[in-house]
């Protein structure tokens, strides 16, 4: 633990249960305010040998995470670890290929390996003054009234308890800290599962650590009910992601042996195949993970516990929002101590949870909604064409037309203003494209004058 100066003798001591992507990134923002910040996490230390990696899943991020990062500094060292995304490419089932840009020329998300981003941002909290991180330490109880941490030390298995002035949960989707606010009078809250899992795969790196597809591009495979998605890795591989249903004739259940895994894919995905070796080694040796929406509220409990990232609402993973929303959490933390001062620790956690509450229910909402896009309507040539048509108007009426996608992923626009904008914009296309059937016919006068009238609304 560093110590290279001394900290403001009145700062005072905070606690974060949770040493993930929000936890680490929450401990730099509060240390860095000078206080002493101890962290705690139930898992061994992910950058200690022989650590297995729970999830791999590969993250997107974006510029809402860019600019939280950026508020400690730790940009350019997150650069090194990510790719730069620019657009998706679709691959139907014939193996042709689909382009689409995610926004403006420039324009890019960034795929990011989980574990390594882990690992950067908790070197970059171990180096920072102030911050303390106990691994192994598992959350048995929360006394909420005396304020103290009931916890178990895996190594040693020995319990102990650990008091507490300000507690921040970021200890995810089946919090610790949340379970005890959930105890709490009135206190609602909600988990909704989609019927689809989900299973971690490879595209193999080709001969001298060479990308097998286009490397600056988020691959999807959309087949109606269910999609593989691929996103590009560091070393040439590719992180692949099945979404998939539980129950069915094309399911999870349907699949129990290698054959029936090899004749699937070779059907579904033919393009992929060649590319994955182990695929029905890996099919069978990683666990299927559940999607789950959770919903709660308070997030805080009186001024001296408060909820960040999934501990607060986990979504499911198809807008690729749920770290950059959890780290979106930190720098407007950050901003609410600039405005009401270290101490006022009542009004910041009833601030936070009155700004953050609507914005993540509409992530929540939007993430949902981007699955069955991603899912059938990304091979719908309709769709499409809508989507170079949104272009146009973007174009046409700059500052007046955003599109949803560049809304929520390149903008700071509070999520609930982009969802509310993109129902708007999904009823003008509603009654626009019935008169378009080409592109070419978007410059007609005919559709010109709807697209005037609808934007004179």
């Amino acid at each position: 633990m560093s110590s290279s100066s001394p900290l403001p003798p009145t700062a005072e001591p905070l606690t974060v249960m949770g040493a993930g992507l929000v936890g680490s990134l929450l401990s730099l923002y509060l240390a860095r305010r000078g206080h002493p910040v101890r962290v705690f996490e139930r898992r061994a230390d992910p950058r200690r040998a022989g650590f297995q990696e729970g999830r791999s899943i590969n993250l997107a991020l974006s510029d809402r995470g860019w600019r939280a990062l950026g508020g400690v500094g730790v940009a350019n060292d997150i650069r090194q670890v990510c790719i730069p995304m620019t657009g998706r490419v679709m691959h139907d089932v014939h193996g042709n290929l689909t382009r689409q840009p995610y926004g403006h020329e420039g324009q890019a998300i960034y795929s990011v390996n989980r574990g390594h981003l882990n690992r950067r941002l908790l070197d970059l909290a171990e180096a920072q003054t102030g911050v303390e991180l106990h691994f192994g330490q598992q959350c048995l109880g929360i006394d909420l009234k005396k304020q103290e941490l009931h916890l178990l030390d895996t190594a040693t298995q020995q319990e102990h308890h650990v008091p507490y002035t300000r507690l921040f949960g970021t200890d995810g989707a089946f919090s610790a800290v949340r379970s005890a606010l959930q105890r709490t009078d009135r206190y609602d809250y909600s988990q909704e599962y989609l019927e689809y899992g989900y299973k971690e795969l490879t595209i193999e790196a080709g001969p001298g650590g060479a990308w097998q597809l286009e490397k600056n591009a988020l691959h999807i495979w959309p087949r109606g009910q269910y999609l593989m998605i691929a996103l590009p890795n560091l070393n040439g591989s590719f992180n692949c992601t099945l979404f998939f249903p539980y129950e069915g004739a094309e399911s999870f259940a349907a699949l129990q042996t290698p054959a029936d895994v090899t004749a699937f894919f070779t059907r579904v995905f033919p393009d992929a195949v060649p590319m994955m070796p182990d695929l029905t080694k890996e099919f069978f040796e990683h666990p299927t993970g559940s999607l789950v929406t959770i919903r709660c509220f308070p997030w805080k409990y009186a001024d001296d516990v408060l909820l960040l990232g999934d501990a607060a609402h986990a979504i499911v993973p198809f807008y690729g929002q749920g770290m950059n929303a959890g780290f979106e959490d930190c720098s407007v933390l950050n901003e609410l101590l600039d405005q009401h001062g270290d101490a006022d620790w009542a009004a910041v956690f009833a601030e936070f949870q009155q700004q953050r509450k609507p914005n993540n229910d509409a992530m929540a909402d939007l993430a949902v909604y981007n699955f069955v896009e991603m899912r059938d309507r990304v091979a719908d040539p309709r769709f499409l064409l809508q989507k170079k048509l949104e272009a146009k108007i973007s174009a046409q009426f700059p500052g007046r037309w955003t599109p949803l996608y560049s809304q929520v992923t390149f903008s700071h626009t509070p999520y609930a203003e982009a969802w509310a904008a993109g129902q708007r914009q999904d009823a003008i296309m509603a009654r626009l494209m019935p008169h378009i059937q080409t592109e070419a016919d978007y410059d007609t006068p005919a559709v010109q004058a709807l697209v005037q009238q609808e934007m004179g609304r």
